[in-house]
């Protein structure tokens, strides 16, 4: 099933067929990065000129947040992997509660309508079910920057009422460093009048790219990566042009997938410095890599247990917690894995366990004994990395399994399947209602039967 029918369908009824005991070999080429590219396109907000943003991935995570924009009066041309957005007409400032409530990446569109028009209006955001995720520190900190925000019935209203209707610079110091918050800010503070500064803000790739781009449109950050971010207020913005860095963490799907099925596989365009947290866990259970500028070759003939903590970056990314607990459910040894991030990101745990898998968990503590193999099975993916986990665990399983959770996957993944086809595995995506609510009996099943839900 090619990606056009997939679009005109209910993903929720889609599952992979896939064939167990893979061997992947050759090259495949990394996409933009997701949570680069949604941040950037509401970037665009904040000017009334056009922006050319290349290498968009082809995610329906991406496709919501154009019909936020287009919303909101943006037009948005498409020409394969690029957009031109033009914002000039933008008028309304109030967000669908449909589309805000299924991605929580809506939200960061806050920050750039307060700044841009001085008022905003928007549901509570959505989007994968792994923990609180709460939004205070961006309410916080926009209350910080001058704008009067009331709460009420799930909705958020926030205005810029001043002399001035601007919003203000301000010193903002944030109690975590949320990754969401620091770019709302950022975003808010471009137009601000006079000077903001960003204490204990996130460090990520993203924030970094999203900064290159402001900057490229006429704005004054500086400390784009450190755990401080000045940003002196412009007037107005630009318009500009500009590239998606390469998704870190669909390399680093990858490079595990590898790694499962002992196998050797390159992946390009990548930027190495991004995933060194990755790449060090990679190399002590048992991986070899060959680095390059831009391009990674990993091979693997056995796999070692070996312990992850999820941290912020440069820490190891919470985002692959999951698909690396699948390469150490068949790892010589026991492994221990915390999450630190969210509270709710161990959903995985009770599918690998279905395919033979031994984990226990005790609060956010897998300890993960290592078995010989896995087997086949018919599971529910319940979120987007735990979908990408329970794939990677198929591909090394002794037969054939079937995964569903395909509209949790095509959210963060572009043409997933098909790029491990590439590299010699043998995934078919089918259509199946059968399928869909038979594994969600089973995953009933399981998840009562647990000591995890039993202990809740």
């Amino acid at each position: 099933m090619n990606r056009e029918s997939v679009n005109k369908s209910n993903l929720k009824f889609q599952n992979l067929k896939i064939a167990g005991k893979s061997s992947l070999s050759g090259q495949i080429n990394i996409s933009g990065a997701k949570n680069s590219a949604l941040v950037l396109l509401a970037a665009s907000l904040l000017t009334d000129e056009e922006v050319f943003i290349d290498n968009i991935p082809n995610l329906t995570d991406i496709q919501k947040m154009k019909n936020i924009l287009k919303t909101l009066g943006v037009k948005i041309f498409k020409e394969n992997n690029n957009l031109v957005i033009n914002s000039k007409d933008l008028k309304v400032c109030e967000l669908p509660y449909k589309l805000v409530n299924s991605l929580r990446a809506s939200f960061f569109c806050i920050g750039a309508l307060l700044a841009r028009n001085g008022e905003a209006s928007l549901a509570l955001p959505g989007g994968c079910k792994i923990g609180k995720r709460p939004i205070h520190e961006h309410i916080k900190g926009l209350r910080a920057l001058g704008a009067k925000i009331h709460i009420k019935n799930g909705f958020v209203n926030a205005k810029v009422d001043n002399k001035c209707k601007r919003l203000i610079g301000s010193n903002i110091s944030l109690e975590c460093p949320s990754v969401g918050a620091t770019e709302t800010l950022i975003m808010a503070a471009t137009l601000a009048e006079g000077e903001t500064i960003i204490n204990n803000a996130a460090r990520e790739p993203e924030i970094q790219d999203l900064c290159q781009m402001l900057n490229k449109m006429g704005a004054k950050i500086n400390g784009a990566g450190e755990s401080t971010i000045i940003i002196c207020g412009v007037e107005r913005l630009n318009g500009c042009s500009h590239k998606v860095i390469p998704d870190r963490i669909e390399a680093g799907t990858f490079l595990i997938a590898a790694a499962a099925t002992l196998s050797s596989i390159t992946i390009s365009p990548v930027i190495p410095q991004h995933l060194e947290s990755v790449l060090t866990k990679l190399r002590e259970s048992g991986s070899d890599l060959i680095i390059k500028k831009d391009s990674i070759t990993i091979k693997t003939k056995y796999i070692k247990s070996t312990d992850i903590e999820t941290a912020p970056f440069p820490g190891f990314p919470t985002d692959l917690q999951a698909p690396f607990t699948s390469l150490m459910a068949i790892a010589d040894g026991v492994s221990k894995i915390t999450e630190t991030i969210f509270e709710n990101r161990m959903s995985h745990i009770s599918l690998l366990n279905e395919m033979g898998a031994s984990i226990e968990t005790k609060n956010n503590v897998a300890f993960v004994k290592g078995v010989k193999e896995l087997n086949g099975a018919k599971l529910l993916g319940l979120d987007l990395r735990s979908t990408a986990a329970i794939i990677i665990a198929a591909l090394a399983a002794n037969s054939q399994s079937k995964i569903g959770g395909l509209e949790h996957l095509d959210r963060g993944y572009d043409n997933f399947e098909s790029k491990l086809n590439i590299l010699g595995a043998n995934i078919i995506r089918e259509s199946s209602n059968d399928f869909f609510l038979e594994s969600k009996i089973i995953m009933k099943n399981s998840i009562c039967n647990s000591k995890d839900f039993q202990a809740a």
